[in-house]
């Protein structure tokens, strides 16, 4: 039988960050808001500079999906990649 996670289920968090000298809202739960401060950490950028990152990459796809599912996506697809490197 499977568990809830440590400190239980969260629904999303709005905060601000700026892209292109543009502010934009993005909700996520706060498990995706420490999973990208640890990789902005772990890659030496400022939290607005990794998620400006996949938002540049996120618009050159041919159906581009909203912003906080691309880094939904980008976290996963990132800490499996860590995983498979670490094995």
């Amino acid at each position: 039988m499977i568990a809830s996670p440590p400190g239980g289920f969260h629904g999303p968090v709005k905060r601000s960050v700026t892209i292109a000298g543009h502010q934009t809202s993005i909700s996520l739960e706060p498990l995706f808001w420490r999973a990208l401060e640890e990789s902005a950490d772990a890659l030496g950028l400022p939290l607005n500079a990794l998620i400006a990152e996949v938002d540049a990459v996120r618009i050159l796809a041919d159906d581009p999906p909203n912003l906080a599912s691309a880094l939904r996506t980008w976290l996963l697809h990132h800490r499996q990649a860590d995983e498979n490197y670490s094995q």
